[in-house]
């Protein structure tokens, strides 16, 4: 089925990408046909040594995003150096009209594709002209501050200010992960936490956070209060990088459930205290206090 195909990388399906979408959902209605989004994985610049940035998506997420922001369906294309090999006019001919069956293709005015980078949004255009499809270029969404974009995001994440975070992606920024055993440090000092394995988008500074946590499964609710600890818990001689979130008023067994987790306020940074005694104090005072900022939230 032919398609209006919206290309990029999609990391974050932040407010930049939302107007995309919508300005790709209003061209394939006008057409009559399906809002295709391609994207790649792994990252092109992963696969060319460059070394890709942080996710702020899993491709799971990312692919539900895309779907709730309009597109009728996603297509991961496998990024490897053949393919990076492929010429532009193969390119556009192989996959975006032959495989994809593009009557729109929608890029950024920085768009480059081909061997070397040597195709533009020039080229598309001509390409499209003799294999059917119509070359448009994407709209750029933004604030004073500038466009929105997903560097503009991880920047914000490093630095600890969650409500740019917000304001770039629409949402707060998520991690996600399967509750593992721990060492059973925090239940010990009467603040059990959820530890988080194989986190896999890009993690703030190393603090304490306000959060509020969902679940995918049944008998996991949606939107718990919650407190997180991101670090190396240098008080108990800790060495391995741990994502902990004490849940507020909720006995649930979580091993092996995966969680989201909101990453929305963020308390204060990382540091030793003299023992378990002070440790413990603190905690009680961060969960004190998330409870409050969570509470004063709209």
């Amino acid at each position: 089925m032919s398609a209006v195909v919206v290309i990029g990388n999609f990391d974050g399906v932040h407010r930049g990408h939302q107007a995309v979408l919508v300005q790709a959902r209003a061209a394939a209605d006008a057409r009559g046909v399906r809002c295709l989004v391609l994207t790649f994985d792994p990252h092109p610049s992963e696969v060319l040594g460059r070394g890709a940035p942080p996710r702020l998506t899993t491709l799971a997420r990312r692919r539900e995003l895309l779907l709730a922001h309009g597109a009728d369906d996603v297509v991961f294309e496998p990024f490897s150096l053949e393919l990076a090999a492929w010429t532009p006019a193969r390119f556009a001919e192989e996959l975006l009209a032959a495989r994809l069956s593009a009557r729109a293709v929608v890029v950024g005015d920085n768009f480059r594709f081909g061997h070397k980078r040597a195709g533009d949004f020039a080229m598309l255009r001509t390409l499209g002209e003799s294999l059917g499809f119509e070359a448009i270029a994407a709209n750029i969404a933004g604030d004073p501050r500038g466009p929105f974009s997903s560097t503009r995001a991880r920047d914000a994440i490093q630095t600890g200010d969650l409500l740019e975070v917000e304001t770039v992606l629409g949402r707060p920024h998520e991690l996600s992960g399967v509750v593992v055993h721990g060492d059973h440090v925090g239940r010990t000092l009467g603040f059990p936490t959820a530890n988080l394995g194989d986190v896999a988008e890009m993690l703030p500074s190393h603090g304490v956070y306000a959060v509020r946590v969902g679940g995918d499964g049944e008998g996991v609710p949606c939107a718990m209060g919650g407190v997180m600890n991101v670090g190396v818990r240098p008080t108990v001689d800790g060495t391995k990088l741990r994502v902990e979130v004490h849940l507020f008023d909720e006995e649930l067994d979580l091993y092996g459930r995966r969680l989201r987790v909101a990453v929305l306020h963020h308390l204060r940074g990382e540091r030793k205290f003299s023992g378990l005694d002070a440790l413990k104090a603190q905690i009680a005072a961060d969960a004190a206090a998330a409870r409050a900022w969570l509470g004063a939230r709209p």
